[in-house]
């Protein structure tokens, strides 16, 4: 599970380090308007393949990641967080770089960085990896 701000380096992280080995569920790729509903079921539907999943969201607090991290125990995943700390000016410096779909509105990272919680091990992960903000040149 992919924990942190928009604009944090979650989906290249993913990128670099999953894409060949692991299924890639985002909200961000999602178009309707149930989208927790469906997230569930494209993880639950992954899990029952015997298919290693990455959530890529920010995942902001434990009431978020406690469904996400109930599914994965029911089907005997282990659950590893990597929660990327973020500078939230460097991240509204990287989402105005953004065009499209991927930009999203600087309100949505202030809200964000003011709930984020990092996850702990008290919540059910096996591992949380920190990965180090990524600097704006």
């Amino acid at each position: 599970m992919l924990v942190g701000l928009q604009a944090a380096g979650k989906s290249t992280y993913y990128r670099e380090h999953f894409a060949a080995t692991h299924v890639h569920v985002s909200k961000d790729l999602m178009t309707s308007a149930n989208r927790d509903q469906k997230q569930l079921q494209m993880i639950e539907q992954a899990l029952r393949a015997g298919k290693p999943v990455v959530v890529d969201n920010t995942n902001p607090t434990p009431v978020v990641r406690a469904p996400l991290i109930a599914l994965a125990r029911k089907h005997g995943a282990r659950v590893i967080a990597y929660f990327f700390e973020a500078i939230v000016k460097d991240a509204v410096a990287r989402n105005r770089a953004r065009e499209g779909r991927a930009r999203v509105p600087d309100v949505a990272i202030y809200v964000t960085s003011k709930k984020i919680v990092p996850p702990s091990l008290a919540e059910g992960f096996d591992e949380i990896h920190v990965i180090a903000p990524i600097a704006t040149t």
